[in-house]
């Protein structure tokens, strides 16, 4: 019995075996070689867990290697597309892009530890994709951005996305005022391009790509040939930073 739950368990954790056939074993063997498993795992049920762990980590290496092929594939609408703002150094030796909704709660939490890690590295790239998808809200505080920026160039688009990234009450024609109005802008000329087709292609555009890489929620981020789905601390991501760069 303890030689068939260890051939059982070779099985299980290695693959199957040339010659072995469980179609071949007779309903008693069949049964027998049940027993041995469930026998051997009840005394070892560390095993589980090691096959988890290891089962976990193939996992993790097919995605890995599954994200690096589909950022390979969009690089050129991920890093260059002409149209989202780019900070940090423009001449970074990474880049970071990050998808993110004024919306969102872990947008707003990472928000720091974005600012954090590009100021101090000096060396980072980091270009911001609006991916409004939790509600009007979102799509407005996105058209708002898009349009701020396409009329009034990046560095007052730093500067409004820094407002809507840490502002806590609603996003509304109310709130917006204010912005525009804070910033000299002309709200009038702002709500015409935030309905023009400009805008609007620009945040189709980026839906279709974060489709395309599997990015669902927010915040998603690309650390130049790695992605990140979900929020993170910013040791995490200074650990992502430095092996990106080995």
């Amino acid at each position: 019995m303890r030689h068939l739950a260890s051939l059982a368990l070779g099985i299980l954790l290695a693959g199957p075996v040339q010659a072995f056939d469980l179609n071949d074993m007779t309903e008693a063997e069949q049964q027998a070689f049940n027993n041995a498993i469930r026998e051997y795992l009840l005394e070892h049920p560390e095993v589980i867990f090691e096959a988890v762990d290891v089962y976990e980590r193939r996992q993790a290496e097919a995605q890995a290697k599954n994200d690096i092929e589909l950022i390979a594939a969009n690089a050129l609408e991920l890093f260059d597309d002409g149209r989202s703002w780019v900070g940090g150094n423009p001449d970074g030796d990474i880049t970071i892009v990050e998808f993110l909704d004024y919306k969102c709660g872990y947008c707003k939490k990472a928000f720091d530890d974005v600012q954090t890690l590009v100021e101090t590295d000096g060396n980072i790239r980091f270009v911001v994709k609006e991916f409004p998808i939790l509600g009007e809200e979102s799509l407005l505080g996105a058209r708002f951005a898009v349009a701020v920026r396409n009329i009034g160039g990046p560095d007052i688009y730093q500067a409004v996305h820094t407002e809507l990234m840490t502002m806590r009450g609603a996003i509304n024609e109310a709130s917006l005022n204010r912005i525009a109005k804070a910033h000299d802008l002309d709200m009038n000329e702002i709500a015409v391009a935030m309905q023009s087709d400009e805008v609007t292609d620009e945040l189709r555009a980026n839906h279709a790509l974060a489709q395309k890489l599997s990015i669902n929620g927010t915040p998603g981020f690309v650390f130049q040939s790695e992605m990140m789905r979900g929020y993170a601390p910013l040791d995490v991501m200074l650990d992502v930073v430095d092996r990106v760069r080995g």
